[in-house]
C-alpha cells in the first residue's frame, strides 16, 4: 500500500516519514490507549451504543415476560422501574472514571452524566438519554391502561432519572446527597 501525501508546490509524494500517519490529527496522550483526555466524554457516541442500549432494554422486557405470573402491566412497570434504577445508578451517581487521565482529578468529583460530551448541554447522546426514558414511560402508561398505582410508581420512577439530566442541576448536590 502505497501512501501519499501533497507536497509544498501541490503535488503528490511517497509519505515516507511516517506510513501509518493518521487522518485526524488529535492530541497525543502519552502511556495511555485512547486518545481522549477523559473517554467517559465519548462513550455514549461511540458505534453502536445507542443501539445496544435499545436492544438491552428489550431484552429486559422480554426476559421479565417470560417469568410465569407476571402481568403485562406489571412487567412494563418494572421495565420502566429497572431501567431508570440502573440508568440512575449508572449515569448520576457514580463518579470519576475508571480510567487513568492526565486530566489531575477534574472529573474525580463528576457524574458521568456531567461528564457525557464534556459537560455540553443538548447534544444528541444527551438528547437520546434523556427521550428514551419518557418514551419508556409512556409505553408503560399505555400497557398499564394509567392504574393509578402504576401511574404513580412510573411517574416518581421517571422524575428521579430525568430531574438530574436537567442543565440547572449540573454539578448539584441536593442535600448534599452524593457530595463527595
Amino acid at each position: 500500500m502505497i501512501l501519499l501525501r501533497r507536497d509544498q508546490g501541490g503535488g503528490l509524494k511517497r509519505n515516507k516519514e511516517f506510513p501509518g500517519e493518521l487522518r485526524q490529527h488529535r492530541k497525543m496522550n502519552v502511556g495511555v490507549a485512547h486518545s481522549e483526555v477523559n473517554p467517559n466524554t465519548r462513550v455514549m457516541n461511540s458505534r453502536g451504543i445507542w443501539l445496544t442500549y435499545l436492544l438491552l432494554t428489550v431484552v429486559l422486557h422480554i426476559v421479565l415476560l417470560s417469568i410465569p405470573f407476571f402481568t403485562v402491566p406489571l412487567v412494563w412497570t418494572l421495565t420502566n422501574v429497572i431501567h431508570n434504577l440502573v440508568m440512575y445508578l449508572f449515569m448520576h451517581t457514580v463518579k470519576g472514571t475508571p480510567f487513568e487521565t492526565p486530566d489531575q482529578g477534574k472529573a474525580r468529583l463528576l457524574t458521568h452524566w456531567e461528564q457525557m460530551d464534556y459537560g455540553v448541554q443538548f447534544t444528541s447522546s444527551r438528547k437520546f438519554l434523556t427521550i428514551s426514558p419518557i418514551v419508556l414511560y409512556i409505553l408503560a402508561s399505555f400497557y398499564t391502561k394509567y392504574d393509578s398505582t402504576h401511574f404513580l410508581i412510573n411517574t416518581s420512577s421517571l422524575l428521579t432519572v430525568l430531574l438530574p439530566k436537567l442543565p440547572q442541576f449540573h454539578g448539584v448536590r441536593i442535600f448534599g446527597i452524593n457530595k463527595y
